[in-house]
Protein backbone atom coordinates (compact mmCIF):
# COMPACT_ATOMS: atom_id res chain seq x y z
CA UNK A 1 0.00 0.00 0.00
CA UNK A 2 2.80 2.50 1.10
CA UNK A 3 4.27 1.96 -2.62
CA UNK A 4 1.10 3.05 -4.09
CA UNK A 5 0.56 5.57 -2.36
CA UNK A 6 3.83 6.41 -3.51
CA UNK A 7 3.17 6.45 -7.01
CA UNK A 8 0.24 8.64 -6.09
CA UNK A 9 2.43 11.23 -4.23
CA UNK A 10 5.23 11.35 -6.79
CA UNK A 11 3.18 11.41 -10.06
CA UNK A 12 0.91 14.08 -8.81
CA UNK A 13 4.00 16.16 -7.67
CA UNK A 14 5.51 15.48 -10.93
CA UNK A 15 2.53 16.24 -13.29
CA UNK A 16 1.84 19.42 -10.87
CA UNK A 17 5.33 21.05 -12.20
CA UNK A 18 3.94 23.71 -13.68
CA UNK A 19 5.95 24.16 -17.42
CA UNK A 20 4.17 27.22 -18.63
CA UNK A 21 4.47 28.88 -15.35
CA UNK A 22 8.35 28.31 -14.70
CA UNK A 23 9.22 29.15 -18.53
CA UNK A 24 7.45 32.20 -18.69
CA UNK A 25 9.30 33.37 -15.73
CA UNK A 26 12.42 32.88 -16.61
CA UNK A 27 12.46 33.42 -20.39
CA UNK A 28 9.75 36.36 -20.34
CA UNK A 29 9.91 37.32 -16.54
CA UNK A 30 6.13 37.42 -16.77
CA UNK A 31 3.54 34.82 -14.57
CA UNK A 32 1.34 33.61 -17.45
CA UNK A 33 -1.61 33.33 -14.66
CA UNK A 34 -2.15 37.28 -15.45
CA UNK A 35 -1.82 37.13 -18.83
CA UNK A 36 -4.18 35.71 -22.01
CA UNK A 37 -6.70 33.13 -20.60
CA UNK A 38 -4.31 32.58 -17.40
CA UNK A 39 -4.22 29.13 -18.22
CA UNK A 40 -1.21 27.27 -17.71
CA UNK A 41 -1.43 25.18 -20.05
CA UNK A 42 0.51 24.93 -24.17
CA UNK A 43 -2.13 26.69 -25.62
CA UNK A 44 -2.08 29.69 -23.26
CA UNK A 45 1.56 29.42 -23.53
CA UNK A 46 1.46 29.71 -27.73
CA UNK A 47 -0.33 32.90 -27.24
CA UNK A 48 1.14 34.77 -24.78
CA UNK A 49 5.20 33.77 -24.97
CA UNK A 50 5.36 32.76 -28.64
CA UNK A 51 5.79 29.61 -30.70
CA UNK A 52 9.53 28.66 -29.96
CA UNK A 53 8.37 28.84 -25.75
CA UNK A 54 5.04 27.44 -26.75
CA UNK A 55 6.03 24.42 -27.88
CA UNK A 56 9.07 24.21 -25.03
CA UNK A 57 6.26 24.17 -22.44
CA UNK A 58 4.53 21.40 -24.73
CA UNK A 59 7.35 19.22 -24.96
CA UNK A 60 7.60 19.74 -21.15
CA UNK A 61 3.94 18.50 -20.40
CA UNK A 62 4.14 15.94 -22.79
CA UNK A 63 7.06 14.79 -20.79
CA UNK A 64 5.65 14.74 -17.36
CA UNK A 65 3.33 11.81 -18.66
CA UNK A 66 5.68 9.98 -20.16
CA UNK A 67 8.31 10.19 -16.70
CA UNK A 68 5.58 9.31 -14.63
CA UNK A 69 4.78 5.99 -16.66
CA UNK A 70 8.38 5.04 -17.82
CA UNK A 71 10.54 6.25 -14.26
CA UNK A 72 8.14 6.81 -11.43
CA UNK A 73 6.22 3.47 -11.86
CA UNK A 74 9.60 1.55 -12.28
CA UNK A 75 11.15 3.62 -8.74
CA UNK A 76 8.06 2.91 -6.67
CA UNK A 77 6.46 -0.35 -8.24
CA UNK A 78 6.78 -3.63 -5.92
CA UNK A 79 3.20 -5.07 -6.14
CA UNK A 80 -0.20 -3.61 -6.26
CA UNK A 81 -1.93 -3.91 -2.89
CA UNK A 82 -5.24 -5.74 -4.17
CA UNK A 83 -6.30 -8.18 -6.20
CA UNK A 84 -5.98 -7.62 -10.14
CA UNK A 85 -9.20 -8.41 -11.95
CA UNK A 86 -8.27 -6.45 -14.87
CA UNK A 87 -6.49 -7.99 -18.18
CA UNK A 88 -3.71 -6.22 -17.56
CA UNK A 89 -0.58 -6.84 -15.97
CA UNK A 90 -0.01 -5.41 -12.58
CA UNK A 91 2.68 -2.70 -13.14
CA UNK A 92 0.50 -1.73 -16.13
CA UNK A 93 -2.88 -1.15 -13.67
CA UNK A 94 0.24 0.64 -11.98
CA UNK A 95 1.68 2.92 -14.91
CA UNK A 96 -2.46 3.85 -15.18
CA UNK A 97 -2.90 4.93 -12.01
CA UNK A 98 0.54 7.10 -12.02
CA UNK A 99 -1.02 8.30 -15.00
CA UNK A 100 -4.35 9.61 -14.02
CA UNK A 101 -2.14 11.43 -10.98
CA UNK A 102 -0.31 13.10 -13.08
CA UNK A 103 -3.02 14.75 -15.32
CA UNK A 104 -4.74 15.82 -11.82
CA UNK A 105 -1.89 17.05 -10.52
CA UNK A 106 -1.31 19.20 -14.20
CA UNK A 107 -4.78 20.33 -13.90
CA UNK A 108 -4.53 21.07 -10.08
CA UNK A 109 -1.05 22.13 -9.63
CA UNK A 110 0.09 22.23 -5.62
CA UNK A 111 2.71 24.50 -6.83
CA UNK A 112 0.52 27.17 -8.18
CA UNK A 113 -2.42 27.70 -6.01
CA UNK A 114 -4.72 24.49 -7.71
CA UNK A 115 -4.22 25.84 -11.12
CA UNK A 116 -2.86 24.37 -14.16
CA UNK A 117 -3.68 23.54 -17.86
CA UNK A 118 -6.54 21.75 -19.45
CA UNK A 119 -4.51 18.33 -19.21
CA UNK A 120 -4.10 17.50 -22.93
CA UNK A 121 -0.36 17.55 -23.38
CA UNK A 122 0.44 15.25 -19.73
CA UNK A 123 -2.50 12.49 -20.70
CA UNK A 124 -0.74 12.40 -24.71
CA UNK A 125 2.24 11.28 -22.31
CA UNK A 126 0.45 8.76 -20.64
CA UNK A 127 -1.94 7.47 -23.54
CA UNK A 128 1.19 7.44 -25.96
CA UNK A 129 2.88 4.66 -23.75
CA UNK A 130 -0.66 2.64 -23.28
CA UNK A 131 -2.51 2.96 -27.09
CA UNK A 132 -0.03 4.71 -29.23
CA UNK A 133 -2.18 4.14 -32.65
CA UNK A 134 -4.99 5.36 -31.11
CA UNK A 135 -3.38 8.63 -30.25
CA UNK A 136 -2.16 9.05 -33.51
CA UNK A 137 -5.36 8.56 -34.76
CA UNK A 138 -6.82 11.61 -31.99
CA UNK A 139 -3.75 13.71 -32.77
CA UNK A 140 -4.54 13.73 -36.34
CA UNK A 141 -7.92 14.74 -35.81
CA UNK A 142 -6.90 17.84 -33.38
CA UNK A 143 -4.37 18.96 -36.15
CA UNK A 144 -7.16 18.37 -38.91
CA UNK A 145 -9.75 20.61 -36.71
CA UNK A 146 -7.51 22.89 -35.74
CA UNK A 147 -6.67 23.57 -39.39
CA UNK A 148 -10.32 23.97 -40.40
CA UNK A 149 -11.37 26.32 -37.43
CA UNK A 150 -8.13 27.92 -35.87
CA UNK A 151 -9.77 26.89 -32.19
CA UNK A 152 -6.75 25.01 -30.86
CA UNK A 153 -9.64 24.41 -27.99
CA UNK A 154 -11.72 22.62 -29.92
CA UNK A 155 -9.09 20.53 -31.29
CA UNK A 156 -8.52 19.34 -28.29
CA UNK A 157 -12.06 18.28 -27.78
CA UNK A 158 -12.21 16.41 -30.60
CA UNK A 159 -9.19 14.51 -30.06
CA UNK A 160 -10.60 13.89 -26.27
CA UNK A 161 -13.36 12.48 -27.69
CA UNK A 162 -12.12 10.62 -30.93
CA UNK A 163 -9.42 8.49 -28.62
CA UNK A 164 -12.11 6.26 -26.90
CA UNK A 165 -14.15 6.01 -30.04
CA UNK A 166 -11.51 5.09 -32.19
CA UNK A 167 -10.37 2.62 -29.66
CA UNK A 168 -13.71 1.07 -29.55
CA UNK A 169 -14.22 1.24 -33.20
CA UNK A 170 -11.14 -0.71 -33.99
CA UNK A 171 -11.54 -3.90 -31.08
CA UNK A 172 -15.35 -4.04 -32.31
CA UNK A 173 -15.55 -3.25 -35.78
CA UNK A 174 -11.87 -3.97 -37.26
CA UNK A 175 -11.20 -7.06 -34.83
CA UNK A 176 -8.25 -4.86 -33.99
CA UNK A 177 -6.60 -7.19 -30.98
CA UNK A 178 -6.26 -4.65 -28.54
CA UNK A 179 -4.12 -5.58 -25.08
CA UNK A 180 -6.84 -5.23 -22.25
CA UNK A 181 -9.22 -3.70 -24.06
CA UNK A 182 -11.69 -3.97 -21.76
CA UNK A 183 -9.97 -2.07 -18.85
CA UNK A 184 -8.25 0.41 -21.23
CA UNK A 185 -11.58 1.52 -22.79
CA UNK A 186 -12.91 2.87 -19.34
CA UNK A 187 -9.96 4.57 -18.55
CA UNK A 188 -9.68 6.44 -21.79
CA UNK A 189 -13.47 7.39 -21.25
CA UNK A 190 -12.87 8.64 -18.38
CA UNK A 191 -9.90 10.52 -19.06
CA UNK A 192 -11.80 12.13 -22.02
CA UNK A 193 -13.99 13.64 -19.66
CA UNK A 194 -11.81 14.91 -17.17
CA UNK A 195 -10.44 16.37 -20.17
CA UNK A 196 -13.80 17.64 -21.92
CA UNK A 197 -14.56 18.95 -18.44
CA UNK A 198 -11.75 20.69 -18.17
CA UNK A 199 -12.64 22.58 -21.41
CA UNK A 200 -16.10 23.77 -20.06
CA UNK A 201 -15.32 27.28 -20.28
CA UNK A 202 -13.95 27.06 -23.94
CA UNK A 203 -16.98 25.14 -24.83
CA UNK A 204 -19.20 27.70 -23.58
CA UNK A 205 -16.89 30.54 -25.53
CA UNK A 206 -16.92 28.28 -28.95
CA UNK A 207 -20.97 28.53 -28.60
CA UNK A 208 -20.82 31.67 -28.05
CA UNK A 209 -18.13 32.83 -30.98
CA UNK A 210 -16.13 34.24 -27.88
CA UNK A 211 -13.04 31.48 -28.39
CA UNK A 212 -9.88 33.26 -29.15
CA UNK A 213 -8.81 31.50 -32.58
CA UNK A 214 -5.44 31.34 -33.89
CA UNK A 215 -5.81 32.84 -37.44
CA UNK A 216 -2.29 31.77 -39.07
CA UNK A 217 -3.20 28.12 -37.76
CA UNK A 218 -6.70 28.61 -39.17
CA UNK A 219 -5.31 27.25 -43.05
CA UNK A 220 -8.10 25.41 -44.58
CA UNK A 221 -11.14 28.07 -44.54
CA UNK A 222 -13.85 26.03 -46.07
CA UNK A 223 -16.44 26.60 -43.81
CA UNK A 224 -18.78 30.12 -43.28
CA UNK A 225 -18.55 31.43 -40.34
CA UNK A 226 -21.76 31.76 -38.62
CA UNK A 227 -22.81 34.63 -35.98
CA UNK A 228 -22.31 34.03 -32.40
CA UNK A 229 -25.46 32.93 -30.42
CA UNK A 230 -27.90 35.24 -29.61
CA UNK A 231 -26.00 37.83 -32.63
CA UNK A 232 -27.50 37.96 -35.50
Amino acid sequence: MLNLIGIIIASYIVGSIPSALIVGKIFKKIDLRNYGSGNLGSTNAFRVLGVPLGILVQIMDIAKGLIVVLVVTEYFYSHLPFTNYTPFEDITVAKIIAGVSAIIGHTYSVFAGLKGGKGINTALGVLISLSPVDVGISVGFFVLTVLLSGYVSLGSIVASFVFPLMMFIRENFFKVNISGYNTLIFFSIAVSVLLIYNHRENIKRLLYGNENRFEKLWLIRIFKIKAPLGKN
